[in-house]
């Protein structure tokens, strides 16, 4: 278990990796009585299917890819939508922290190999995230800088084109194979991670790393595990 050449990066996804992605929360209680208990459940999984649809089409900010998403989950279960709460709902998010551990682990990281994040984020949103994660990184990709998301291809190719690597000088840390790591090995990225965080299933053909406690990402890199609080 491990990786045996150093990177030249280590690159991460940010939200739902990292940063702890509530935005089930946020809708449950921006919209609260008004999304009734008995289609809750099924509107926030056709949300989460929509905004993945949102993001592999022509680029618009993420604001439009919450209220895309929010407005079509609103008419498939007979919800009335109302624009303010999306707009209430994508304003959360940059207040939004950092799993437990997180903070230690990518510390104690930075002290062997830089740190870049790669984000479907908005620049503005991006900037406030990564400050919240209290950890160095060399820089930090907004989907708004790139002008695409993830999981579209390109996305990874402007990564590569603007740290002037190739895909095996990486390491690619994600808790997602649906929005990084299929597109990450499709790329030929051969060194992944995968923050097994529960929301989405084990595809281990991708041939990854799989943690479930970000302490342990460290020592993939032959580093001790970060000092218990």
């Amino acid at each position: 278990m491990g990786f045996d050449v150093k990177p030249k990066f280590v690159t991460f996804d940010m939200n739902g990796t990292l940063i702890k992605f509530s935005i089930n929360d946020a809708m449950r209680e921006v919209l609260g009585d008004r999304l009734p208990a008995e289609v809750a459940d099924e509107y926030l999984r056709i949300c989460k299917a929509y905004r993945i649809d949102e993001c592999t089409g022509a680029y618009q900010p993420f604001h439009q890819v919450v209220a895309r998403s929010m407005e079509r989950a609103s008419r498939r279960v007979g919800l009335e939508y109302r624009e303010d709460e999306a707009r209430a709902v994508y304003e959360r998010v940059p207040t939004w922290g950092p799993y437990p551990g997180v903070t230690e682990a990518l510390n104690r990281l930075a002290e062997a190999v830089p740190l870049v994040i790669i984000t479907n984020s908005d620049t503005a949103h991006a900037v406030r995230l990564a400050e919240n994660l209290k950890a160095p990184f060399e820089l930090v990709i907004s989907a708004e800088e790139m002008g695409v998301y993830k999981p579209r291809l390109s996305a990874f190719e402007y990564m590569f084109d603007k740290l002037g690597v190739t895909p095996d000088e990486l390491v690619h840390v994600s808790a997602s194979p649906m929005y990084d790591l299929r597109s990450a090995a499709l790329l030929g990225i051969e060194n992944k991670v995968y923050v097994d965080r529960g929301f989405e299933h084990d595809e281990h053909w991708l041939g990854y790393e799989r943690i479930t406690d970000i302490a342990d990402l460290p020592v993939l890199f032959g580093l001790p595990r970060p000092a218990a609080a």
